[in-house]
């Protein structure tokens, strides 16, 4: 038998500054390794500290990718070995080239076959569980340049149905085809059971640069029966009040709940339902645009995942791999063809 001689490969580490990161709020430096965030990681005892609170599910890089420019035909990302089985994905363009799966336990997550000649691409880490990245490695004698995402900013904030934890690959949350489809710098704070309208997290988008804000609230709250009636539509109130502190002009999408099965007509411990629910969001955004603000709009959960689409609602909360993809073309028609939003 014959042995192919793999090529030498040099070594970028993750902290190398002509990498970028993208879709984070901070970074984590450890013994060799880099962890993105989705909080300020210094200001974690401000946001829920805990592996099942927000902080942990801050620490799960839903929409953040690591991004360059190369003429490399591979590459190769090794990291501390990864928690449970998931994949990564290579985004060029704005589509996925390739999506490598791996193992739990994984240190590295290889793309071979990479388009010829110079390329920024963009490598997507598994929305899933926390990835801390060691280093790149590349052929040796291949480019390596800085690539700086310029796109237009969007920042979006959620639940676990904008978290994406069971899409089909990072690319493919909904808020990823959303950002490939329209050509965006997604931030995703899309945060598993634990979007509540939390204040600092208001504070997070309001001082963060943006060109298109999305929240989408709710479902937690119904769930953790977290808000009443009497304090839902102040918290949803509050949370745009404090958004528009520092984006008064930006283009503003505040969308209700999505189906939710039996959540529809079933109150809560405290007395809500999703349909009072999608009453109240309306009511919010409809305070907004009586005083005048006309680039807020409220759009109906209803129009992005009904119960048309139960079939790809298996658990009868999250939306599967195809679910999620339909919801993200939904969200392209409704937010930018019928109400006809304007970026930039």
């Amino acid at each position: 038998t014959t042995s192919i001689e793999r090529p030498a490969m040099s070594t970028i580490p993750a902290n190398d500054p002509r990498l970028t990161w993208s879709g984070i709020y901070s970074l984590e430096e450890g013994d060799g390794w880099i962890k993105p965030w989705r909080v300020p990681h210094r200001d974690l005892d401000l946001y829920s500290p805990g592996v099942s609170e927000l902080a942990g599910r801050a620490e799960m890089p839903s929409g953040a990718r690591l991004r360059f420019a190369t003429d490399a035909a591979a590459l190769t990302v090794i990291t501390e070995p990864l928690a449970e089985d998931g994949n990564f994905d290579l985004v060029i363009d704005n589509e996925i080239v390739a999506t490598t799966a791996y193992e739990a336990g994984a240190t590295q997550v290889a793309f071979t076959h990479l388009p010829s000649g110079d390329k920024t691409v963009e490598v997507w880490l598994s929305p899933a569980m926390p990835v801390a990245v060691r280093h790149l490695e590349l052929p040796c004698g291949t480019t390596l340049e800085k690539s700086a995402d310029t796109r237009l900013k969007w920042v979006t904030y959620g639940s676990s149905i904008t978290h994406c934890r069971s899409a089909g690959s990072p690319a493919t949350t909904w808020p990823g085809v959303v950002a490939r489809g329209k050509n965006l710098n997604l931030t995703s704070m899309g945060y598993g059971g634990q979007c509540h309208a939390d204040p600092l997290i208001a504070r997070l988008i309001r001082d963060q640069p943006a060109d298109f804000v999305s929240v989408k609230i709710g479902i937690n709250i119904y769930g953790a029966a977290s808000l009443g009636p009497r304090a839902f539509r102040p918290a949803i109130l509050g949370t745009i009040a404090t958004i528009r502190d520092g984006h008064p002009d930006t283009p503003f999408a505040v969308c209700s709940p999505i189906w939710g099965h039996y959540r529809e007509t079933e109150t809560n411990a405290v007395g809500l339902t999703l349909q009072q629910m999608r009453i109240e969001v309306a009511a919010a955004v409809a305070a907004f645009k009586k005083r005048g603000d006309d680039n807020i709009y409220y759009v109906d959960g209803l129009a992005l995942f009904d119960e048309s689409l139960a079939e790809y609602l298996p658990d009868d909360l999250h939306p599967d791999a195809k679910g999620y993809q339909l919801m993200g073309e939904n969200f392209l028609r409704e937010v930018f063809d019928v109400q006809g939003v304007t970026i930039g």
